[in-house]
């Protein structure tokens, strides 16, 4: 039977998590990048939306959540065929139509997180090439593996709501593309800074908000879980930003608002695979941990291995993502509000490690052979002339600011 308030809070998490595409990752990237491409970020995000959503439809869905094979999902949901109005979804309270918006939503944000490390210089064509081929090909795969009752799920794998399936697949790729992509002009002495500082707090805030469907919406009912899981989101979140703060402050002696915001993403996305079994000192001991890591992990991206991950996609949210899902196992037994394990810490964490290697080999592979692609079809990387003068005039004849009479 459906139940209302399962179906009621499901609804309202679909429309927050739709929220942090649409839009919170706009407003987050769009103020990062310089004034000239502020357009070209918030057109990326809204195509992609778009576009995942059909594709969701089609066969995207039916790939990740039908099905019981081991590696990939059937085609009997394909075109939502089974979805009919009094469908319920298989082990909870909520219509399978609930369901599968909620699901679209997730499928939407994490090809969205790649293009930050793309951003002021990919051709628009190879950014909607690249997603769809990414969604089908890693995306849909993945989800099935952790959630759809893949071989994964059948190992035990712990990732309430997508460290593995989101974060780290996304800053994997993320950073492969970066690679293949090449630097900003400029990049790393004179790239300039972001345009708009209070666009880029708007955008976190949003986010930080919206992630509250994200993960206390993946209790997929309300409840004691879907409770522990939206404090422990936030606890983690409020933690990773004062560390952030403290690290420049000692640092520099100015600590930044770009810096405290983007400490808050990296909260967020370390304490996402861990949220619903945590309980708040678990929660509060990963945004200290997922905050000094993920601070680090910037500067080796940027200053040690010299890659242009623009937006820091791999720093924040790959490496939030595999540290929360690794530390899982250690986190469950702080304090009290934890859930039990179901097997002895170690060999839950061989389990983990296993599924974030798997996972971690697969991305990269998969994102490396999709780019190959891409570049010998629509070509990935726009003009010296087109970059200089911006994409929102060069790839769209817009320009996101009008000054002058």
């Amino acid at each position: 039977m459906i139940d209302g308030a399962d179906t009621g809070w499901l609804m309202t998490a679909s429309v927050l998590v739709l929220m942090m595409t649409l839009p919170a990752l706009g407003f987050f990237y769009g103020g990062l990048v310089q004034a000239k491409n502020i357009l070209s970020v918030l057109f990326q995000t809204f195509a992609i939306a778009a576009l995942v959503s059909l594709l969701w439809f089609a066969f995207a869905y039916s790939e990740a959540f039908s099905g019981s094979g081991r590696w990939i999902g059937d085609l009997n949901a394909a075109f939502l065929q089974n979805a009919g109005r009094e469908a319920v979804h298989p082990g909870t309270a909520i219509p399978e139509s609930v369901f599968v918006m909620f699901q679209m939503t997730f499928a939407i944000i994490t090809p969205a997180l790649i293009i930050g490390a793309t951003v002021e210089r990919i051709k628009f064509g190879a950014v909607l090439l690249f997603s769809g081929l990414w969604l089908a090909l890693v995306y849909a795969p993945v989800a099935h593996w952790v959630w759809g009752g893949g071989f994964l799920a059948a190992r035990g794998v712990m990732d309430f709501a997508g460290g593995i399936v989101v974060h780290l697949t996304a800053g994997l790729s993320a950073i492969v593309a970066a690679w293949m992509l090449g630097p900003r002009l400029g990049f790393p002495r004179s790239v300039q800074p972001p345009h708009a500082p209070w666009m880029v707090m708007v955008g976190a805030a949003m986010l930080w908000v919206g992630w509250f469907g994200f993960n206390a919406g993946s209790a997929l009912k309300a409840g004691a879980d879907a409770g522990m899981t939206m404090l422990a989101t936030h606890l983690a979140a409020a933690t990773a930003t004062g560390v952030w703060v403290a690290i420049e402050w000692i640092k520099y002696g100015k600590p930044s608002l770009v810096g405290a915001v983007t400490g808050t993403v990296a909260g967020l996305a370390t304490i996402t695979p861990a949220s619903g079994f945590v309980g708040p000192l678990g929660a509060v001991a990963l945004g200290l941990i997922g905050g000094t890591v993920c601070y680090g992990a910037v500067w080796v991206v940027k200053r040690g291995i010299k890659v242009d991950d623009a937006l820091d996609v791999l720093g924040v949210h790959g490496v939030g993502g595999a540290l929360g899902s690794l530390l899982v196992p250690f986190m469950v037994s702080l304090g009290v509000g934890g859930v039990a394990l179901a097997r002895p810490v170690l060999d839950q964490f061989a389990v983990q490690a296993e599924a974030v290697i798997l996972v971690g080999i697969w991305s990269v592979a998969a994102t490396w052979a999709i780019l190959r692609l891409v570049k010998s079809t629509t070509g990935l990387r726009i003009g010296r002339e087109s970059e200089i003068q911006g994409l929102d005039f060069s790839s769209h004849g817009e320009t996101g600011y009008h000054t002058g009479g």
